[in-house]
C-alpha cells in the first residue's frame, strides 16, 4: 500500500524536497531488527547474542542489539524463557531520559504491549516499582503476559482510565506517556497503519493526548520527570502536544538532567520550552519513527501527596509456616513481602509493598509482584509466574535441563523425556533458562505450561 498522499505532501512541506523524499523512500524499505537482551536472565550476553546473530548494539541502549534479520522467536527457548525483549530500537531510547530510577516509582501510563514497562523494571530494581496501566482489557491482558515473562518482580499493571492514576497526586517519581497516536512511524513496519491513517485521526489523537498528559502531569511529584513519547512525526501530536501541557502548567515545568545524543546516532534534537525533544527518522537514525521529549516538575511547584481512599480489601495475611514455606522460593526472602489475594500467594518486594496495596485497593489490577501460588498440606505448587521471577531460588527443587527440541515440546504443552525430571516437581530449563514447572508422577509427567502461553504454530 502506497504512503497517504496528504501525509506526503506534508512531509514535503515539513521538511523540504529532499529531506522528505529521503523519509518516505526510508518509509518503503527494510525496518532493522532489534532486541533488548534482560540484563540477569540473559545468561551469556555475548552468546546469546551470537546466536541471535546480533550486528551490533544499539547506541543508546546498553542491553539492545540488532540484528542480521529477524529470526522465528516463537520457536527460540530463550524468548519464551524472557531472556530479552523484541523492542523497536528507536523506543528504548526512553531508558536515556528516565534518569536514576533506582528505587523509585514510575507510571508507565499507556503501556502494552511491555516493551518500555519492562526497561523501566530492570531500570527501577528490587527496591522501585513500576505501575504500568492499559486502558484496554485485553491489551492489558498480553501486557501482563509479558510482565510475567520478564520476571523483574516489581511491576504492577492496572487497567483503569488516566484519571484513575491521577488522583494519586504526585505520588510518582517518573511518568512516562507513551501516546496513543496516529502511528506515521510505524509505516514501514506495519503497512495497515497507512490505510488507517487519515488527517482527522490525526486530529483525534492530539485532543486524547492533551487529556491524557494533564492526569500524567497531576501524578508526577514536584522535581519528578515526564517522559513523552509517541511513534508519529506530525507535529500536532508531537511539539504541538507539549505546548498545550505547557499552556496549562506554565512555569512548573524545568529542563530535566539529560545526557546529549551521540554524534553518530542521527537524532534530530530540540527544545519546545523546557522539554528536550527527540526525533528519529528513519533515514537518519537506525530505527524506526519515535519522537520523544523530557521534562521536570519544579521543585518548588506545590501540591501534597494524595491517594485515593480504599475501595476494597483484598491482601489476606499468610501465617509463619505458609511464610517459611514461601521464603524457601525466593533468593531473598528478608527483602520479600507474601500475601494471599483470593486463592493464590503472592510476592513482593518489601520496599514497595505497601505501595502495591494502596494502589491494588483503589484501582483494578490485572496483576501485581510475583504470583508464588498455591499450598497444598503445606508445600507450594508453584505459579507458572514464579518460574521466569529472576529472584528464584533454584535450590528449591530440583532442576530439570531439556535439549532444544524438548524445550520446545514443553512449549506446546507436548509430552517429552520423563529421564530428564527427578521424581515430583521440577523446574524446567533450557540453557539454564527457566522455562516452568513439571511435575513427574512415577512414569508420567504433568506438563504444567500455561495453556494461554503454548506454542501453537508449526516450524516451516
Amino acid at each position: 500500500m502506497e504512503l497517504p498522499a496528504a501525509f506526503v505532501r506534508r512531509v514535503v512541506r515539513d521538511l523540504g524536497p529532499e529531506e522528505g523524499a529521503a523519509l518516505c523512500a526510508a518509509l518503503d524499505g527494510v525496518p532493522p531488527v532489534s532486541v533488548r537482551l534482560h540484563p540477569v536472565k540473559c545468561g551469556d550476553a555475548g552468546a546469546l547474542s551470537e546466536r541471535l546473530r546480533a550486528t551490533g548494539a544499539v547506541p543508546w541502549c546498553p542491553d539492545g542489539r540488532y540484528l542480521a534479520e529477524r529470526p522465528s522467536f516463537t520457536f527460540d527457548p530463550a524468548f519464551h524463557a524472557g531472556a530479552y525483549y523484541v523492542q523497536e530500537a528507536s523506543s528504548q531510547f526512553v531508558g536515556c531520559l528516565a534518569g536514576d530510577v533506582a528505587g523509585r516509582r514510575v507510571l508507565d501510563l499507556c503501556a502494552a504491549p511491555g516493551g518500555k514497562t519492562t526497561l523501566y523494571a530492570s531500570l527501577a530494581g528490587p527496591d522501585g516499582l513500576v505501575v504500568a496501566n492499559e486502558i484496554d482489557r485485553r491489551r492489558a491482558s498480553v501486557l501482563a503476559d509479558n510482565v510475567r515473562k520478564w520476571g523483574a518482580g516489581n511491576v504492577v499493571v492496572t487497567a483503569c482510565e488516566p484519571q484513575a492514576l491521577g488522583d494519586f497526586e504526585a505520588w510518582f517519581d517518573v511518568v512516562a506517556v507513551d501516546a496513543p497516536c496516529s502511528g506515521e512511524g510505524m509505516f514501514r513496519k506495519d503497512a495497515a497503519s497507512r490505510g488507517e491513517w487519515s488527517e482527522n485521526n490525526v486530529r483525534m489523537c492530539a485532543a486524547r493526548q492533551e487529556g491524557i498528559l494533564a492526569e500524567a502531569w497531576r501524578a508526577l511529584r514536584p522535581s519528578g520527570r515526564l517522559i513523552y513519547s509517541t511513534c508519529t512525526f506530525n507535529r500536532d501530536e508531537d511539539e504541538g502536544a507539549l505546548e498545550r501541557l505547557l499552556e496549562r502548567v506554565g512555569a512548573e515545568a524545568v529542563e530535566a538532567d539529560v545526557p546529549e545524543a551521540g554524534d553518530g546516532w542521527g537524532i534530530v534534537c530540540g527544545r519546545v520550552g523546557a522539554f528536550r525533544t527527540y526525533r528519529f527518522y528513519p533515514h537518519r537514525a537506525c530505527g524506526e519513527g519515535f519522537f520523544a521529549a523530557v521534562a521536570c516538575k519544579a521543585p518548588d511547584s506545590g501540591g501534597r501527596v494524595r491517594t485515593p481512599k480504599a475501595r476494597r480489601t483484598l491482601f489476606a495475611p499468610v501465617d509463619k509456616a505458609a511464610t517459611a514455606e514461601l521464603e524457601r522460593w525466593v533468593a531473598g526472602p528478608a527483602k520479600m513481602r507474601f500475601a494471599r489475594v483470593a486463592d493464590t500467594l503472592y510476592g513482593w518486594f518489601a520496599a514497595q509493598a505497601e505501595a502495591v496495596r494502596t494502589l491494588s485497593e483503589a484501582v483494578p489490577v490485572i496483576y501485581s509482584g510475583v504470583a508464588m501460588g498455591q499450598l497444598f498440606k503445606g508445600r507450594l505448587r508453584p505459579d507458572a509466574a514464579l518460574a521466569f521471577f529472576a529472584g528464584l531460588d533454584r535450590t528449591a527443587l530440583p532442576v530439570a535441563e531439556l535439549e532444544h527440541d524438548e524445550a520446545l515440546d514443553y512449549l506446546r504443552k507436548q509430552e517429552f523425556a520423563v529421564a530428564a525430571l527427578a521424581e515430583g516437581m521440577n523446574l524446567v530449563c533450557c540453557e539454564g533458562r527457566a522455562l516452568g514447572f513439571a511435575k513427574r508422577i512415577g512414569a508420567r509427567v504433568n506438563n504444567l505450561y500455561p495453556n494461554s502461553l503454548r506454542i501453537l504454530k508449526s516450524e516451516r
